[in-house]
């Protein structure tokens, strides 16, 4: 086991003048970049075999992401205009915005390409492989929309794909695993432990050390070793470099408050990269409260995903971050209503913010999180993934604490989600939910 620790001209609030190249290379852009390291978290606990892999992609994350070699980054940004959609809309809410009498704004990541954030980064380290000269793509995926990011930026670049799904998440999820089908991606499902995306990402890292010759794993989050945490974050900036220059455009400043569902961490660590050095600007992690913050040690289950909340410090897939695990140190089995925040662990960049005091976690249970589903829905006209709804259930319950100008970013929108919302609000009492019964006569 090995250990190792479109560029956008824009006014900021001072007056001065910062562009996207400069963000990137503000002080909390640049953490993480050399060494892996954030604090005490993150790191490359990886077997000695999986080393030379993770050494020839740190040396490519520098050359191409972070030097431009070869214009990498101008092609990235091309594809992702052209390809993706962006840049995506800062709407402001007016009723939501009305109903919690300040203005609320949403980062339409459901409008790119695919549906939700994941192809920032997925369409970013695909077209790295093939400046790597890799021959195939693999991948993991929780609620699908990481794999179906994946599976169509590897029809896109002409690159064979395998994706690794938990079964509990292909049952879930029957709609991503067919869109990933119908991009030419092989699903391979994974029957370990309860079948969801911790399991997923050890067997993609099972295939990834022994195929590493021709092979590039497409982590979904930023997690895993480094160089895996600080190059999505990079890839997913994008998202908070927009908003950030939206924000200035639409209102003259900054957000006070800028809020993302936090499972890996991927779309929250997208949102908060470009505003983690203004410190006037509170973020907000919101992670699935589940059923209850109280953990069953005998039955080794956390009925929630809360590692950000309550979680210890400990090393999974080759970072240390903190993590939902049992008093023995063993990783707990966790639990949400959206497969995309089922998770037991967090990015280690996330963990770091937290206990640095610049991120505030808060965790909001299913039953919040599926009233912010029916409650956007009938609201804005917005169906948002079941994951997203769990900011939009902190919104509900916390907006009296927050700013004058609120930034939440609508990280997937819920199609995938129909059939789980209709079983799921079929067990509730939720004023905001539509007449259920035509719906529910055969659950």
């Amino acid at each position: 086991m090995s250990e190792t620790g479109s560029t956008t001209s824009e006014t900021t609030g001072a007056g001065a003048t910062t562009d996207g190249a400069e963000l990137s290379r503000r002080p909390g852009r640049e953490r993480g970049r050399e060494d892996g390291k954030f604090g005490r978290y993150g790191g490359q606990y990886v077997p000695e075999a999986l080393m030379p892999a993770i050494e020839e992609l740190t040396d490519a994350y520098r050359r191409y992401v972070l030097e431009n070699e070869d214009g990498f980054m101008d092609e990235f940004r091309e594809r992702l205009a052209d390809f993706g959609g962006r840049p995506i809309p800062l709407q402001r809410a007016d009723r939501l915005s009305e109903r919690y009498d300040r203005e609320v704004f949403l980062k339409r990541e459901d409008l790119l390409h695919g549906g939700a954030h994941k192809l920032n980064n997925a369409l970013g380290q695909v077209l790295l492989a093939k400046y790597m000269g890799k021959e195939r793509i693999i991948a993991e995926t929780g609620a699908g929309q990481h794999g179906t990011a994946t599976a169509m930026a590897a029809a896109h670049l002409d690159m064979p794909c395998e994706i690794y799904m938990g079964e509990r998440d292909i049952n879930r999820q029957r709609p991503n695993v067919f869109r990933m089908k119908l991009n030419g991606a092989e699903v391979n499902s994974v029957t370990a432990g309860r079948g969801t995306l911790k399991e997923a990402i050890s067997e993609t890292m099972r295939d990834w050390a022994t195929t590493v010759e021709n092979t590039h794993y497409v982590i979904g989050s930023v997690v895993g070793p480094h160089p895996f945490p600080v190059m999505v974050r990079d890839f997913q900036a994008v998202i908070s470099e927009e908003a950030r220059a939206q924000s200035i455009e639409k209102t003259g400043s900054l957000p006070t408050d800028v809020v993302a569902c936090a499972g890996g961490g991927s779309n929250t660590m997208g949102a908060f990269a470009a505003f983690v050095d203004d410190e006037d600007v509170a973020l907000h992690a919101i992670e699935a409260g589940g059923s209850t913050l109280e953990v069953d040690e005998e039955a080794g289950v956390a009925p929630n995903s809360a590692s950000l909340f309550t979680g210890e410090e400990g090393v999974l897939h080759g970072a240390r971050t903190k993590l939902l695990q049992d008093s023995d140190g063993q990783i707990m089995e966790s639990h949400s209503i959206s497969s995309g925040l089922d998770y037991a662990g967090v990015g280690p960049e996330l963990a770091y913010l937290v206990d640095e005091g610049r991120v505030n976690p808060v965790a909001v249970d299913d039953d919040a999180a599926l009233e912010g589903f029916h409650r956007l829905s009938h609201t804005e006209g917005i169906i948002p993934a079941l994951e997203t709804a769990h900011a939009f259930g902190f919104l509900e319950e916390h907006h009296e604490e927050l700013g004058e100008r609120v930034v939440v970013n609508v990280s997937g929108r819920g199609d995938k989600d129909l059939d789980a919302a209709i079983e799921e609000t079929d067990k509730r009492d939720i004023d905001e939910a539509p007449d259920m019964s035509m719906f529910t006569g055969g659950i």
